[in-house]
């Protein structure tokens, strides 16, 4: 057996890749084990996995635990999902929920902002502090937390974008939860940031994982995580709240999920060490939102400096509107009609996909299917796309996307409950099929 040079290996990738170009290794078709591809090839098991890391990077392979690797029934996208809606015809990818009636319960509350004197005010730029009504009513929304410690950017992805920026230095090491939001992925990608998946069970993150991991911060979903639907139980959260203050280390607490349940938040365990994210990106809509960061002390002033120099600060008229529908009780009446709805699609869902492995919170908007076999998720996402429906691969979430479980997870909050009915169907009818079935009915 002979070593390979950088060259060899990409050489050994570039035949696999005509091989599958020319459709002699197909769609869904197994690779070897990499110490067997070695054997054959004649080369060192080190550079069959350089060849295979190689292959998954241009996307035309993907791992799944404990099944192997296999050649990918489509290109993964260049950006993450959650960033655009879906093409397809039920979006199934994005949840943004909207209930009927809701745009008519916004405006109620804007005659007063549409008065010219209001609307000079609101045209003027903004401090990343916005303002002193704007930080009082986001302070009661985040928990009581203190006004002086609230800073404004324009939506969820800037507030954690900002966090990040402001505790992790660049080329640093984030520590994520295994399965985590994928845009997270891609902000860390452009600091230069290495993410650093954390073991999860049933409660989330293991203490012990976080204890062995050499993190500068760690970024968590502790309530509804996506994309499991886990929350952490009050003596896990006390069980990582002890590693934290042990380790000195900042947490960044994402808590978008967190208006459809009560669950206290883990900053009250450890408020000197955790920045609170959210935003109003699912209470109201992601055209209408605010991103809002709660920061200890301490870090206040890193925060304000990474919202500013991002240029992230929040748009006047918005800052303005949001303060409005927080302090009228608009946005509370909101958030009550969408916990039911999310109760309701849960139930729907639970219904139609009865029998099969999911995992959900009856309060979320979401659910984790693990696949029955022989369904692979690329190629369940490819035959779901051939019926018009996006859903989202386990390789999304993933911080390793060459080592993905066979799953995928629904966001169940944009369709109509009708059209959100009968995607469920069909895509109950194709998990009970095979890959070998998948036309459109």
């Amino acid at each position: 057996m002979v070593g390979s040079s950088d060259e060899d290996y990409r050489a050994i990738a570039d035949g696999v890749a005509a091989d599958i170009a020319a459709g002699r290794l197909r769609v869904g078709e197994q690779l070897p084990p990499q110490r067997r591809f070695a054997r054959d090839r004649r080369i060192a098991t080190s550079t069959a996995a350089r060849v295979y890391t190689e292959l998954t990077r241009r996307g035309l392979v993907v791992g799944e635990v404990g099944r192997g690797t296999f050649v990918r029934a489509a290109a993964p996208p260049v950006d993450p999902p959650g960033g655009e809606p879906a093409r397809a015809g039920v979006d199934l990818e994005l949840n943004f929920p909207s209930l009927p009636g809701q745009s008519e319960m916004l405006t109620r509350s804007l005659s007063a902002a549409l008065r010219p004197d209001a609307f000079d005010a609101a045209s003027a730029p903004v401090p990343v502090g916005g303002t002193a009504e704007a930080r009082r009513a986001v302070a009661r929304l985040l928990g009581e937390v203190d006004p002086d410690q609230v800073l404004l950017a324009g939506n969820g992805r800037q507030a954690i974008g900002a966090a990040i920026a402001a505790v992790v230095p660049a080329g640093g090491r984030l520590g994520v939860e295994a399965l985590t939001y994928p845009v997270v992925r891609g902000i860390a990608r452009n600091r230069g940031v290495t993410l650093v998946p954390l073991e999860l069970d049933e409660d989330g993150i293991r203490p012990d994982a976080l204890e062995r991991a050499a993190v500068d911060a760690v970024y968590v979903q502790p309530a509804l995580q996506n994309p499991l639907g886990s929350t952490m139980s009050a003596e896990r959260r006390t069980a990582f709240a002890e590693v934290v203050r042990d380790r000195g280390v900042p947490v960044i607490e994402d808590r978008v999920n967190a208006f459809l349940c009560d669950e206290p938040r883990l900053a009250d365990h450890i408020p000197e060490y955790t920045i609170v994210v959210d935003s109003l990106s699912k209470r109201i809509a992601p055209g209408l939102t605010l991103g809002f960061v709660a920061v200890p002390p301490k870090l206040w002033g890193e925060v304000a400096r990474a919202l500013r120099c991002g240029g992230w600060a929040a748009s006047g008229f918005a800052l303005d509107a949001a303060t409005r529908w927080i302090v009228d009780g608009t946005l509370d009446e909101l958030v009550g009609g969408k916990r039911a709805d999310a109760a309701w699609r849960q139930e729907l869902m639970r219904a139609r996909l009865d029998g099969f492995a999911i995992r959900a919170d009856a309060r979320a908007y979401h659910c984790w299917w693990e696949l029955p076999e022989p369904w692979r998720a690329d190629t369940f996402v490819a035959a779901a796309a051939r019926h018009g429906i996006a859903v989202s691969p386990a390789a999304s979430f993933t911080v390793d996307e060459g080592h993905a479980p066979s799953a995928v997870r629904l966001a169940l909050a944009a369709p109509p409950e009708s059209v959100l009915t009968g995607a469920l169907e069909v895509l109950a009818r194709l998990a009970r099929g095979g890959p070998d079935d998948t036309g459109p009915s």
